[in-house]
């Protein structure tokens, strides 16, 4: 096991698998500037360690809190360009995993509110155990969610349900997450770190080139007019053709194998 260390998060890479940790169990994994900066600085290590992190697992440390939140006690004195400056720190670290080339998956063991909805929100699938909860409290707050929650929640669960969370800033359990589409699965607590490992190994059998191919077409096709986004696809689909992994799994689809890719 590779252990990458950080002050706030912790990076594990095993069998392919990648694992990254908000390590911050005393405050429920709040999320502060230095955080925020931990997480990019660690994912652009994920993007450049593809020879070892096939699937990124995203969790919480402890049994509580996947992420409570931004952290209050730095942003209650914010200026308006101290918070600005957050918000940008957020944005970009958040981008950075839709931007990774590896699959992402949320594995929410506890609270997911506010930033931590929003961090959730921004992984390729959302696994959470029974006893999860989610919520968009910021207007409790006097504030609107500023991580992304306006739009990636508003996206994953459409816009009547996106604008309830918020303006009601009501929890919601587990099960209903899995009602609206925020959750993909729902497993049980101990159960939540095997079956996200599980999720991973089920990818990692595919092509990675056409993983990263495909998660990118979805990606990038999502607000782009329908015709505009079948000539994407249509490209995209066709430039896998040039690489080594279509040849060999067509072959070894003809052969009737297991197909063994190179990722190139």
């Amino acid at each position: 096991m590779n252990f990458y260390k950080y002050d706030n998060v912790l990076l594990e890479a095993e069998d392919g698998i990648g694992t990254l940790t908000i390590n911050r169990p005393k405050v429920l994994n709040a999320l502060n500037s230095a955080t925020l900066q931990d997480i990019g600085d660690a994912l652009r290590e994920v993007k450049e360690r593809q020879d070892v992190i096939k699937v990124l697992i995203i969790t919480g440390a402890g049994p509580k809190s996947f992420v409570a939140g931004a952290d209050i006690s730095q942003m209650h004195n914010m200026s308006v360009v101290e918070a600005l400056n957050l918000s940008k720190l957020a944005h970009n670290s958040f981008a950075e995993i839709e931007e990774l080339p590896q699959f992402t998956i949320a594995a929410v063991n506890g609270f997911a509110l506010g930033g931590g909805c929003e961090l959730a929100s921004s992984c390729d699938m959302r696994i959470g155990s029974n006893t999860s909860k989610f919520g968009q409290p910021e207007v409790g707050l006097g504030i609107i969610p500023g991580f992304g929650g306006t739009q990636r929640l508003t996206r994953l669960i459409g816009r009547g349900k996106a604008k309830e969370m918020i303006a009601t800033s009501t929890m919601i359990t587990a099960q209903e997450a899995y009602r609206i589409g925020l959750l993909d699965e729902i497993t049980e607590p101990d159960q939540l770190m095997d079956n996200a490992k599980e999720i991973a190994k089920t990818i990692m059998k595919n092509g990675p080139i056409a993983v990263a191919m495909a998660k990118y077409s979805v990606d990038r096709g999502a607000d782009l007019p329908l015709d505009i986004a079948i000539d994407m696809e249509s490209q995209v689909w066709a430039e896998t053709f040039a690489t080594n992994d279509q040849s060999e799994g067509m072959e070894a689809f003809l052969e009737k194998r297991a197909a063994k890719f190179s990722g190139k």
